[in-house]
C-alpha cells in the first residue's frame, strides 16, 4: 500500500523532480568548479556530515534513520508526497549551496581575522613604541630636578645681584641729584661774594674817587708825596 502511494506521489511530481534533477547538476558543476575536490575529498565531507564522532557512530546514525524512515512508510506513519520531494531536493540545494559556500566564507573569515591581528599588532607595536620613546623622555629628564635646583639658586643670586646694583643707582642718583643742588648753592653764594665784592669795591672807588676831588684831602695827598720826595732824597734812595 505504502508503494503505491509513493509511486503515484511520485508520478504526481514528475515535473517538480525534472526541475530539481536540473537543479541539482548544475549546482554540482558550480560546486565542482569552484572547489575542485577530489572523490576522497568529497567522501570525507559527506561522512564528516554525518552526526557520531567515529565511524561506527555514524554508520549507525545512518543505518537508524533509514530503518526509522523505512518503518515509517511501510507502517503509513508517513506518507511520501511531492511536498516531501520538494523538501528533500530543497535539503539537497542547501546543503550543496552551504559546502559551495563554505571555503569562501571560512577565507573571507580567515581574512578578516588576520586583518583584525594585524591591525591589533600593528596598533601594539605602536603603543609599545610610544611607551619605550615616553621611557627614553623620562629618562633624559631624570636631572631635571637637581637642574631645576641651580636654577633657581642662580635665579635668586641674579635677584640679588640686580637688587644691590639698582641699590648701588639709586645711591648713585641721589648723590649726583645732591651734588647739584650744593654746586647750585656753590654758584649761588659765588656769586652773592663776587656781587658784594663788586658793590665794596664800587664804593670803595666812589669813596676814594669823592675824597681825591676834595681840595684839602689832594693838599694832604701833595704834601705827604712831597714829603716822601724829600725823604727819599735825603736817605739818598733817588
Amino acid at each position: 500500500m505504502a508503494s503505491r502511494l509513493a509511486l503515484q506521489s511520485l508520478r504526481g511530481s514528475s515535473t517538480i523532480l525534472r526541475r530539481q534533477a536540473l537543479a541539482v547538476p548544475r549546482l554540482a558543476a558550480i560546486q565542482s568548479r569552484g572547489l575542485a575536490d577530489s572523490p576522497e575529498q568529497r567522501a570525507n565531507s559527506l561522512i564528516d556530515a554525518l552526526p557520531g564522532n567515529s565511524l561506527v557512530t555514524k554508520t549507525g546514525s545512518v543505518v537508524l534513520g533509514t530503518s526509522i524512515a523505512a518503518a515509517a512508510i511501510s507502517q503509513e506513519l508517513y506518507v511520501v508526497n511531492e511536498e516531501t520531494v520538494v523538501l528533500i531536493g530543497t535539503a539537497i540545494m542547501f546543503t550543496i549551496i552551504g559546502r559551495a559556500m563554505r571555503e569562501p566564507y571560512k577565507e573571507w573569515a580567515e581574512g578578516h581575522i588576520n586583518r583584525i591581528k594585524s591591525i591589533l599588532n600593528s596598533t601594539r607595536k605602536e603603543h609599545t613604541q610610544a611607551v619605550q620613546a615616553r621611557i627614553g623622555a623620562v629618562e633624559q629628564m631624570k636631572d631635571v630636578v637637581d637642574i631645576t635646583k641651580g636654577l633657581f639658586a642662580l635665579s635668586k643670586e641674579t635677584a640679588k645681584i640686580e637688587h644691590e646694583v639698582f641699590t648701588q643707582r639709586q645711591q648713585v642718583v641721589l648723590a649726583a641729584e645732591v651734588k647739584s643742588v650744593l654746586d647750585s648753592w656753590v654758584r649761588y653764594e659765588q656769586q652773592e661774594k663776587e656781587s658784594e665784592q663788586a658793590e665794596l669795591a664800587k664804593a670803595v672807588i666812589e669813596r676814594v674817587s669823592k675824597s681825591l676831588t676834595d681840595p684839602k684831602n689832594q693838599a694832604e695827598i701833595l704834601a705827604s708825596a712831597v714829603a716822601e720826595v724829600e725823604q727819599l732824597v735825603k736817605s739818598k734812595a733817588i
